[in-house]
Parts: structure tokens; C-alpha cells; sequence
């Protein structure tokens, strides 16, 4: 018996993977079991050094390039951004053995219609997360089982990141992908690169 000749393997087209990039993150925001709901956002570290924290995805708006994030003002991160906006965020799905790196440009809201807004949203859970100690205070011991107070939105912010590139790496054993896409005066361009 003959046996068949083996096909060449398929991979995604550039906008097959950005698509598929893009609706992973919008997952995330929409899902919180999602892998892109927890993503990693590095920042400038006030001393210059790089700094990274795992942080949660509250929305993303695709069309706008637009990734939403939640943070106490008190943090460092927060003053961080405000000194040096540039931010990335590093998204990674094990099961769909894909990393997305967003860079950008970050804003950082507080006491405004964008923080009212979210606020109002928030559950009360979390809202009472902003009433505690300032992260990273340092604590007689492990601190408050749970937070009881609700009176935290003075302490909240809320990051807008505008992305104006995103680092796409497919990880398939028929081979590894990866594009580069930049957004430069309203113009998308992509680029193969090796991985």
C-alpha cells in the first residue's frame, strides 16, 4: 500500500494570526477564565530599571487599539507611567501556544469621567480593594483577610494603553510565526519576522 505523500504544513496568514491576536484579547477583557484576561505589564521603573507585574484586563477596544487596565493610584506602576508613559503588555495562551506583546502609550486616570465610570461598574469586592493600605506598604503581618470598606474610589485609576504595536509569536511545532504589526499615521503595516 502506497502510502500518501505528506502535505506541506498551513499556517496562518498576517491577518489570520492578527485576527486571531486581537480576538484573544478581546476574550480576555470579556472572560475572566480567559489565558489574555491576566497579562504582564512592564513599565520604567522610577530608579530606570525595567518592572513587571502581572495585572488584569478590564477592556479592550480593538478597532481603537485601546487595552484597559484597573490600578490603585498609590501604586508605583502609577507613578511610573506618569513620569514615562511607554508601557507593554505581554499576553500568553499555552493552549493556543500564542504570545502577543502590545507596546504603546499610556494614560493614567483618576478623579475623572473615566474612573467614574469604571467605578460604577466595579463590583463591590473590588472597590473595597482600593480602601486598604497603599500597595507595597510594608505590614506587621499578612494584613486584612478582607477588605471591609468601600470607600476606596478617592485611590482608584483606571490606565488606558494605546498600543501602536503589536509582536504576534505563534509557537506550532510545523514551525514558529511571528509578525510585527505597527500603526504609524493611521497606517497598519505588518512584517514577517523570524522568530
Amino acid at each position: 500500500m502506497d502510502t500518501p505523500p505528506l502535505e506541506p504544513p498551513t499556517h496562518p496568514d498576517a491577518e489570520e494570526l492578527s485576527a486571531t491576536a486581537l480576538r484573544l484579547m478581546a476574550r480576555g477583557a470579556a472572560d475572566r477564565r480567559a489565558a489574555f484576561h491576566t497579562p504582564t505589564l512592564s513599565t520604567i521603573g522610577l530608579d530606570g530599571r525595567p518592572r513587571a507585574r502581572t495585572v488584569v484586563l478590564r477592556g479592550i477596544d480593538v478597532a481603537g487599539r485601546v487595552i484597559r487596565l484597573h490600578s490603585d493610584l498609590r501604586s508605583a506602576k502609577i507613578a511610573e507611567l506618569r513620569r514615562d508613559a511607554r508601557a507593554a503588555l505581554v499576553f500568553y495562551d499555552a493552549g493556543a501556544k500564542l504570545q502577543v506583546r502590545a507596546e504603546g502609550t499610556a494614560t493614567v486616570h483618576a478623579g475623572d469621567e473615566v474612573t467614574r465610570e469604571a467605578w460604577g461598574r466595579s463590583q463591590p469586592m473590588a472597590r473595597a480593594i482600593y480602601a486598604g493600605d497603599p500597595p507595597g506598604m510594608p505590614l506587621a503581618g499578612p494584613g486584612p483577610d478582607e477588605p471591609t470598606a468601600d470607600d476606596g474610589e478617592a485611590n482608584f485609576a483606571v490606565i488606558r494603553c494605546v498600543f501602536d504595536r503589536l509582536d504576534v509569536l505563534s509557537l506550532q511545532a510545523a514551525g514558529h510565526r511571528r509578525l510585527l504589526l505597527r500603526w504609524e499615521g493611521g497606517e497598519r503595516t505588518a512584517q514577517w519576522l523570524a522568530p
